[in-house]
């Protein structure tokens, strides 16, 4: 176990996310999201009666399909398990999803759209793992696609420098893979 070793404890409450990426046979993405919540005790719900323990709470479905450049053009929302009846009212909503790009500004555009009454907070929250799971899809066969057909500029920055720790711009990591990139210790001498 990665982490140190915890106090004696009870569990209380388990979520579940679930994030796949597919390639489709026309070129896009589905990129699906599926979120469950259990909880370890019986519950009284004025719509579902009394809920056993591990029967969800919640168990709700996205999917986007996407392009290569994460522009949107379709998006998808299901709620299997909530707490009230009213909860999928707002799954129709997350299709207005559509023409967004994931890209900078993502969560806030998201909220516009589908934040607060007009959504669902936790298929909202499901929307940040699916992108960087959209990402982790299509960016690594983008790249190799464009590395074969020598459409990668050798003089422009990769867009991966500088989006975490181990891929600063003054890393070991990149002095490694993107020398000419470098910006750190080593570079300032050569």
């Amino acid at each position: 176990m990665p982490l140190t070793p915890a106090s004696e404890r009870e569990l209380i409450h388990t979520r579940q996310v679930l994030c796949r990426g597919y390639r489709r046979s026309d070129g896009r993405w589905d990129i699906e999201g599926h979120l469950i919540d259990t909880k370890s005790y019986s519950w009284k719900s004025d719509y579902r009666g009394d809920v056993p323990p591990g029967v969800p709470v919640h168990e709700m479905w996205l999917r986007l399909t996407i392009d290569d450049d994460f522009l949107i053009h379709a998006a998808e929302a299901s709620s299997d398990f909530h707490p009230f009846r009213v909860c999928p009212e707002v799954t129709p909503n997350f299709a207005a999803l559509k023409g967004l790009r994931i890209g900078p500004g993502w969560r806030r555009k998201v909220r516009e759209l589908v934040g607060g009454t007009k959504g669902c907070t936790h298929l909202v929250e499901l929307l940040a793992p699916l992108a960087t799971a959209a990402y982790q899809t299509i960016y690594p066969i983008r790249e190799r696609k464009r590395r074969e057909e020598n459409q990668l500029d050798p003089h422009k920055k990769p867009e991966l420098i500088d989006t975490c720790h181990a891929l600063a711009s003054d890393s070991e990591v990149v002095a490694r893979y993107w020398p000419d990139f470098y910006t750190g210790k080593a570079a300032a001498k050569g």
